[in-house]
This record gives C-alpha cells, sequence and structure tokens, in this order.
C-alpha cells in the first residue's frame, strides 16, 4: 500500500529542488536519509524533514516496520509564486518572482518475499541476439562517391553566404 506525506509552499524554487528529489526515487529510506544528509543542497534539509516525518508516521499511524519501507516516488510541483519588483533605469520596474515548490512523497512497503530477477538470463539473451544481427548484416558500400556541383556565374554570387568570402 502507499502513503503520501506533502510539504507545501516551500520557498525553494521546483527546479533546484528537483535534482535533490531525483537522487532518492526509488530508494530504500535509510539510503535516502544517509544520502540526504550529506547533501550540500539547500534543498535537502526539508527533503529529509519531510522524509523522517513520513516514516514517523508511517509508523505511529499505520503500524509499519521502517525497514520495510522504501520511496516509491517523490515529485515536486510548483506552488505560488511570490511577485516583487526591483527599480531600474529610466523609472521602470523590473519584475522578480520567487518560486515555490509543493513536495509530494510517496512510500510503500515493500513485500519481503519479493526477490530480484537474475541478470545473467538477460545478459545471455542480448549476447545471442547480438550474434543474429551480425549475421544478418550483410553491408554494401557504395559504388562511387561522386563531387557535388558547384555553382558558376551569377548563381554563385547569389546563393553566397556572408561568411564564406
Amino acid at each position: 500500500m502507499q502513503y503520501k506525506f506533502h510539504l507545501n509552499n516551500l520557498r525553494i524554487a521546483p527546479r533546484k529542488t528537483r535534482q535533490v528529489a531525483a537522487l532518492i526515487k526509488k530508494m530504500s529510506v535509510q539510503e535516502a536519509e544517509a544520502l540526504l544528509k550529506f547533501q550540500s543542497k539547500r534543498a535537502a534539509l526539508p527533503i529529509l524533514k519531510l522524509l523522517k516525518s513520513g516514516i514517523a508516521s508511517a509508523v505511529n499511524n499505520f503500524n509499519l516496520s521502517p525497514e520495510d519501507l522504501h520511496i516509491f516516488n517523490i515529485f515536486i510541483d510548483e506552488g505560488p509564486m511570490l511577485k516583487r519588483f526591483m527599480p531600474r533605469a529610466f523609472g521602470r520596474a523590473g519584475a522578480i518572482h520567487k518560486k515555490t515548490s509543493h513536495i509530494t512523497l510517496v512510500l510503500e512497503e515493500k513485500i519481503g518475499g519479493v526477490k530480484k530477477k537474475k541478470k545473467t538470463a538477460k545478459v545471455e539473451s542480448v549476447k545471442e541476439d547480438m550474434k543474429e544481427k551480425k549475421e544478418k548484416t550483410d553491408f554494401v558500400a557504395p559504388k562511387e562517391i561522386k563531387p557535388k556541383r558547384r555553382l558558376e556565374g551569377i548563381a554563385r554570387k547569389v546563393f553566397r553566404r556572408k561568411a564564406i568570402g
């Protein structure tokens, strides 16, 4: 089952926040927590707080074990934009848009009996496909490559580019 947790109106631009969120997507909560603790980005601290809050809520409200949780998805949406103005030359006003973010964290309980597929079978099938492709390809080189026909006279002057002198 999935559990959603929100952090709204974070005063960091969504583009900057998405960089941090992309690092922890599809990770277990312990790995994500360890990764966020040592991130130098400013958005790492609010995301870490949201993650810890989500883990605590899942443990207390839904009786889940923190070891079984992993991040199913995390996405950042744009929040309301704060509009400010800066005086510019000749009495004009330059707009300044201070962007905010809405963060949604989706945690999911990991099922204990699920095992990952072996990669060896996939690698062997890819190798067999490559062998078949090599056998199928019969490359024939072109017979003759002709030079481009040059324009002469007035046509050359008309179609000449300025950069070429």
